[in-house]
């Protein structure tokens, strides 16, 4: 699924117009971008959470050049979906 087939979506089952989703649905995007680029996690009850990971420093290969490199430690973004959402998806998908 794609964005613009949530706007849609959204658009149809509220009845407000798609621009407005549009510029919704990206605001909250960017809200949740930013909450992230600053370290903080994002919390929506039901849903699951957006959290910051932290990797490790790891050795890695260059296969190309058959050498050794060093992967420093470094933040990743991430989903942890909630129980209840996890759940829901396991009902419907069979």
């Amino acid at each position: 699924m794609t964005k613009a087939e949530i706007v849609a979506i959204i658009a149809g089952k509220t009845g407000v117009e798609k621009v407005a989703v549009q510029a919704t649905v990206e605001s909250f995007m960017n809200a949740v971008k930013a909450s992230l680029a600053k370290g903080d996690n994002v919390y929506l009850r039901g849903f699951g959470s957006f959290i910051v990971k932290k990797r490790a420093e790891k050795t890695g290969r260059n296969i190309s050049k058959n050498t050794t490199i060093i992967i420093p430690a470094h933040k990743i973004p991430a989903f942890k979906p909630a129980k209840t959402f996890v759940n829901d998806v396991k009902k419907h998908v069979k």
